[in-house]
């Protein structure tokens, strides 16, 4: 489609010459006579795409752009409307408009201070225009007198001229030239790792313009009844559109695309589980109800209704002969761990081992330690196996074990296990197709419990965890009291650090003081907001002088980290400074103080599982909030925290108002590392899961091969992240 329209620069050396100067604005591309004929041109790695020097190329690769696809899958991040191409003389001041002209006159102009101003006079049929740049002096060079130049920008008025300082300019062949900086809606990309949109744009373009095939995937029926355009058109109308309503469309197909083969694969899985058969399905008569319900009456707590259904339902699964696959979501101190106990010694009634899984040491450590403290009383072996700390660093063998607690580790290929029945991954939300794969390969087709703290709405949870049984614990144990929490203003700050220290005094609590980030940037610094190692030095030296102060942060060894969270656990220190790397898991019986750095800065959920740090013994709890945010709607949003408990309910509250980035922490999609596709638009997401149900009720996977080939593309690049 764009191919028609394309025209060569004819001079070669020009071209060259230019290239030093301004990464070949004049003419971006000097297209070959082979044309891309089929949809393998997709696929290409992007070190072939021509007229690209390798320093483009290794910036695209660190941007996980290592195809021409991933290149077309670089999505911009808003449009400049150019469109409007105007003749001089009927300019309207104010307007933003493109020109197209002839160079009558380029110079650069010195002025007394040094800056550099370039001139340059732009003619055409109508009237004559100046263009001005500032501090580019190389552009005389470029601009000569009878070149064809497009500008693009706001006019503004002069005395009694009009003028422009160009956004966007190109050098043309002749006036109906086709352009790319001008004359349209440009896209604007994201810039990072120092390339320009300009650049991601002319090497966009030119892949459009190859593209000439249909590339359509998805069968036909899902795209009319979804009214979703061709994906070809899609590709060139996310990038170029010709209007706004058509950028709308593109996106809303593409997104589409992304959403439903996250629900396909899902089903897929889905269904497969359900097809296999376990060689371990759990007995669960009279003499197995009777244990289990002497071992929860034991347990030093009463378990929650909450706790109980859950429980209910995990038994239920363990006893069928299809393989368990359930996530259980439930926040922080609600009692996951001892859920997962009584699956686990019903593991070990019949017979089998558990593996217990976490994302790091520490969290494993307190796993082992909570765990153990549970079954000391039965016959039951409980081992912790991390990087670290194994059972036994010349025996590698743990089938003695009832019980292994450990990281991903315990997946080494080294290891080996007699009879696992039951996994349990804790806070390990990306678990997927790899691992399983592992314990496949090991002749293990386990019961599997996915659980996690980390507060996800419904709707969220179901598509990103769309192939697992869903469970939630939606109450706390009895007796616990709920965390006070303040957002403290900046002229009571000092009163909060006299309060606190009074706290430490006289009742021997501990301190947690959170700061979003390690080191200040000039950006960060712009933004006020307290770094951790700064922090640390002005809370020890300046604020709390009498008090033992600790310091914790992520780009520590994990071994420093070990014993810096063991010295804070034993009181070595009554203040802990840290990032947010004590975000999960970590059990501080003593400390019943969080404060949280520029709280602004983190979604609820994340707020959340921060203020779960505390409130874990028996005496009052207590977060503070610190911010230098003036927002009301941001101080608003804060209260909102302050005065709510639920998980659940702040973080269906902060992806109405932030999107799912304020959930997973990031500004991005999340864990499935989404391109376009909002978790937030749940219309889409239902249409995409009914539409996925709709393919596997009329097509086998194997006779659709688009699909299938669409299906296996992310199914590897889940595995790659795994």
């Amino acid at each position: 489609m764009y191919e028609k329209n394309i025209k060569v620069c004819k001079n070669e050396n020009f071209i060259k010459s230019l290239g030093h100067h301004i990464g070949h604005h004049a003419c971006p591309f000097k297209f070959s006579s082979t044309t891309f004929v089929n949809t393998m041109m997709l696929h290409t790695l992007i070190e072939k795409l021509p007229r690209t020097h390798s320093t483009t190329i290794r910036k695209f690769k660190s941007l996980e752009i290592k195809t021409f696809i991933d290149l077309l899958n670089y999505f911009p991040s808003r449009y400049e409307n150019y469109s409007l191409v105007t003749p001089i003389e009927k300019m309207q001041e104010g307007e933003v408009v493109t020109v197209k002209g002839q160079i009558n006159d380029a110079k650069n102009i010195y002025t007394k201070r040094g800056i550099t101003i370039q001139k340059v006079i732009l003619i055409d049929s109508s009237n004559k225009i100046e263009l001005t740049w500032y501090k580019q002096p190389y552009l005389i060079r470029v601009f000569k007198k009878g070149m064809f130049l497009s500008a693009a920008g706001e006019v503004k008025k002069f005395l009694h001229t009009y003028t422009i300082e160009p956004k966007e300019y190109e050098l043309l062949n002749n006036l109906s030239s086709q352009t790319i900086h001008t004359g349209r809606i440009v896209p604007i990309y994201p810039e990072k790792k120092n390339l320009s949109s300009r650049t991601i744009r002319e090497k966009i373009y030119y892949l459009l313009s190859k593209l000439v095939e249909d590339i359509e995937w998805l069968p036909e029926e899902i795209k009319v009844s979804n009214n979703l355009v061709d994906e070809l058109k899609a590709y060139q109308s996310v990038h170029f559109p010709d209007s706004m309503d058509d950028g709308v469309k593109a996106r809303t197909r593409l997104a589409f695309d992304e959403l439903f083969i996250i629900q396909l694969s899902t089903a897929i899985i889905k269904r497969q589980w359900e097809k296999d058969v376990v060689g371990n399905n759990f007995k669960y008569g009279s003499k197995q109800n009777k244990l289990v319900e002497d071992f929860i009456n034991n347990l030093p707590f009463t378990l929650t209704s909450s706790q109980q259904k859950v429980t209910e339902e995990i038994i239920q699964d363990l006893t069928l002969k299809k393989p368990m696959n359930r996530f259980l979501q439930g926040d922080v101190g609600s009692g996951k761990t001892a859920v997962a106990a009584i699956a686990s010694y019903l593991s070990y009634l019949n017979g089998y081992q558990t593996l217990f899984m976490a994302p790091t040491e520490i969290l494993a450590a307190q796993h082992y330690q909570t765990i153990n403290s549970i079954f000391q009383k039965y016959n039951i072996k409980v081992g912790l196996q991390t990087g670290s700390k194994k059972i036994n660093k010349k025996d590698i063998n743990l089938i003695d074990y009832d019980v292994v607690i450990g990281t991903h580790a315990l997946l080494n290929e080294k290891l080996r296990f007699d009879h696992i029945g039951l996994v349990i991954i804790d806070e390990q939300h990306r678990f997927g197709v790899a691992q399983r794969a592992i314990l496949k390969n090991k002749g293990i087709n386990p019961h599997l419990l996915t659980m996690t703290a980390t507060p996800i709405p419904r709707t969220v949870a179901l598509t990103l965890y769309g192939e697992l049984d869903l469970s939630v614990i939606d109450e706390f144990p009895k007796g616990r009291l709920p965390i006070k929490t303040f957002l403290v203003p900046k002229e009571k700050r000092a009163s909060a650090y006299n309060w606190i220290q009074t706290q430490i005094l006289q009742n021997q609590t501990q301190v947690f003081i959170i700061c979003p980030l390690i080191e200040e940037s000039e950006t960060e610094t712009m933004i006020s907001v307290k770094a951790a190692k700064k922090e640390y030095e002005n809370l020890k030296n300046n604020i709390f002088k009498s008090f033992k102060v600790g310091l914790l942060h992520g780009k520590m060894k994990p071994k420093e980290k070990d014993k810096i969270m063991s010295d804070f656990k034993n009181k070595l220190y009554d203040i802990l400074v840290s990032t947010s790397v004590v975000e999960v898991g970590i059990d501080v019986p003593n400390a019943n103080i969080m404060v949280i750095e520029g709280a602004e800065r983190y979604g609820l959920a994340q707020l959340h599982q921060l203020r779960g740090r505390v409130g874990r013994g028996e005496h009052q709890s207590y977060c503070l909030l610190f911010t230098s945010a003036n927002s009301e709607e941001e101080n608003f949003r804060l209260q909102y925290f302050a005065k709510n408990l639920s998980g659940i309910k702040l973080a269906e509250y902060d992806f109405k108002i932030r999107g799912p980035g304020a959930i997973f922490g990031t500004k991005q999609h999340g864990y499935l590392n989404l391109k376009i596709a909002d978790l937030s638009d749940i219309n889409l997401i239902e249409k995409t899961k009914k539409a996925a149900n709709y393919f596997m009720s009329h097509y086998n996977i194997e006779n659709v091969p688009l699909v299938k080939d669409k299906l296996k593309t992310y199914e590897t690049s889940q595995i790659a992240r795994d």
